[in-house]
């Protein structure tokens, strides 16, 4: 984690081992839980903790080849490194993530299991670090451990319109466990998966002329 700032985080529930039906409710071990103030474009958003405080600024510049890179910006760095430092960012080019300046390539950090119909997605900082399940359902992404047993992060990405309310906006979860290493990396993996989830979703609506169906 790359500051320690409890008051930038509300409360919801520290699940661990816990059983298929995932919920949330408050718990005073100070976990994270922010939303994005952007509802249609998490590229290009600034995340809000429970008082409307700005923790990360996400800014996704672009080139020719369409998506360059996504800065994560923390907003409340340590005293003496600025008004706003870079925690981490997305090359998209390169297909790489950065945490603290280190830069490495995706798939040196994910690896899948099982068979085709049956594929898990395991993404991992470093060897000495905890290794995450990233799974996607329900408009949510799931970042677990243990085999599935224990929630580290939840990425809920509501995009489907609703006729007679108002959509909410992306909010992120992650747990004391995961904030105390995995905080930046967790929530760059969240960003990188929705972002390829959304190019997938959008590419399988074109037809072969190129038109939307």
């Amino acid at each position: 984690m790359l500051r320690d700032a409890p008051s930038h985080y509300s409360t919801f529930d520290v699940i661990c081992c816990a059983p298929p039906a995932l919920t949330f409710t408050p718990n005073p071990n100070h976990p994270m839980e922010a939303t994005f103030d952007n509802k249609t474009n998490v590229l290009n958003a600034r995340i809000r903790t429970h008082d409307n405080s700005v923790i990360y600024t996400l800014r996704t510049s672009f080139g020719y080849r369409g998506r360059k890179d996504t800065v994560l910006w923390d907003e409340n760095p340590p005293a003496g490194a600025g008004a706003a430092a870079v925690a981490g960012a997305i090359h998209w080019q390169e297909k790489s993530l950065e945490v603290g300046g280190h830069r490495k390539s995706c798939k040196e950090l994910k690896r899948c299991a099982g068979r085709f119909y049956n594929r898990t997605r395991h993404w991992r900082w470093a060897s000495d670090r905890k290794e995450y399940e990233v799974v996607y359902e329900r408009e949510e992404w799931k970042a677990t451990l243990d085999h599935n047993m224990c929630i580290a992060g939840r990425f809920a990405v509501p995009f489907r319109p609703h006729l007679f309310s108002k959509s909410p906006p992306p909010m992120v979860h992650l747990t004391k466990r995961a904030l105390d290493e995995d905080e930046v990396f967790l929530i760059l993996v969240f960003i990188y998966c929705e972002a390829r989830r959304q190019d997938r979703t959008n590419s399988s609506r074109l037809d072969a002329s190129g038109e939307v169906v």
